[in-house]
């Protein structure tokens, strides 16, 4: 059984991720099977729209298929992961300026690269079972795959809550959030696609209103507690508090690795300055090119992935620390080459 479906049907070109079992979790050939096709397809007068789904219905993408980083990473080759990051990188550039429009189904879990592939689309649909986050700091790494802009994009400073926290979003946060568009039940979902696939039309898409959020109903109490400059700061100010955020934000505060966070909320305020997909990704590259060697990645994979106790060692980092984890990488960097 293939890891991926690529196909054309009517009016469109058709990507399925097919690796339920794994939740979808995204390869390193599945990153160049997309991309492959989305280069096949942006000049073919055949195909009008592209379609992104999941098989199976429990997610989306669940993330990027990390196992292979963390034996890589074990035997001191680094640099498994970091081709594997710039591979990716330059695709989540392409979904994100693509000059047709791409529609995506965002059922299930949505999380990590599934961000990268699902979430800078044209037209996000998400349903009642969605549920979509940036969970990167609880295995060491930083919100990535160009998912710091749209954290940076994020009302106020709701990109810095879910970006350090980890929070996962149901459709209405998501919404909310930016990183959806359109609330539609899942029962109307197959209905829809056969429709987009024989017309190529996305004014096919009919959105009702969206659910509520519980994330907009915190939006103050997020914003005057992730203003803070620091870490440290906004910890301060959440343990200060006697509130339903405060207690949920907490836990996931002092579980996620101190370095990641630190690099994290320093990059969501960079991209906030320059807020495109090459400046988000430009940032995040910086942190993943050097995670596995200097970083917390490869411990933050064992305790999640490889034992699953839960129970990272995460190493005492300094503002030196952060410094160099956040410094340009020189002829190292990310360099985009390909039409936009």
């Amino acid at each position: 059984m293939s890891d991926i479906i690529i196909r054309k049907d009517g009016r469109a070109g058709l990507i399925t991720l097919n690796r339920p079992k794994a939740l979808n979790a995204l390869t390193w050939d599945m990153c160049l099977a997309i991309e492959a096709a989305l280069d096949d397809w942006r000049h073919d007068h055949q195909v009008d729209l592209i379609l992104i789904d999941g098989a199976g219905d429990r997610a989306f993408c669940s993330g990027g298929d990390i196992a292979d980083m963390y034996a890589s990473g074990q035997r001191g080759d680094f640099s498994y992961g970091q081709r594997f990051w710039r591979d990716e990188y330059r695709l989540n550039r392409k979904i994100h300026h693509f000059p047709k429009p791409v529609v995506t189904f965002l059922h299930g879990y949505t999380m990590g690269g599934g961000v990268g592939i699902g979430c800078h689309a044209s037209h996000r649909i998400v349903c009642e079972a969605s549920k979509i986050a940036m969970p990167e700091c609880s295995i060491g790494l930083v919100p990535d795959v160009g998912g710091s802009l749209i954290l940076a994009r994020a009302p106020g400073y709701l990109g810095t809550y879910l970006g350090l926290t980890g929070d996962r979003m149901d459709a209405g946060d998501a919404i909310h959030a930016g990183f959806a568009d359109h609330f539609i039940p899942a029962a109307y979902w197959e209905a829809l696609k056969s429709v987009l696939i024989t017309t190529g039309n996305v004014a096919a898409i009919k959105a009702g209103p969206p659910p509520s959020s519980r994330l907009k109903d915190w939006q103050s109490v997020i914003d005057a507690a992730f203003c803070a400059p620091d870490v440290s700061e906004i910890r301060a100010r959440l343990a200060a508090q006697d509130s339903p955020l405060a207690a949920h934000a907490l836990p996931m505060l002092d579980y996620n690795a101190p370095l990641a966070m630190a690099v994290a909320a320093r990059i969501i305020a960079a991209v906030r300055q320059d807020p495109t997909i090459e400046t988000a990704l430009d940032h995040e590259f910086r942190y993943t090119f050097r995670c596995a060697a200097q970083g917390d990645f490869i411990e933050g994979i064992r305790a999640a992935i490889i034992d699953r106790d839960r129970s990272p060692r995460w190493q005492p980092h300094t503002i030196d620390d952060i410094t160099a984890m956040t410094a340009p990488l020189g002829k190292d960097a990310l360099i985009w080459e390909d039409e936009t």
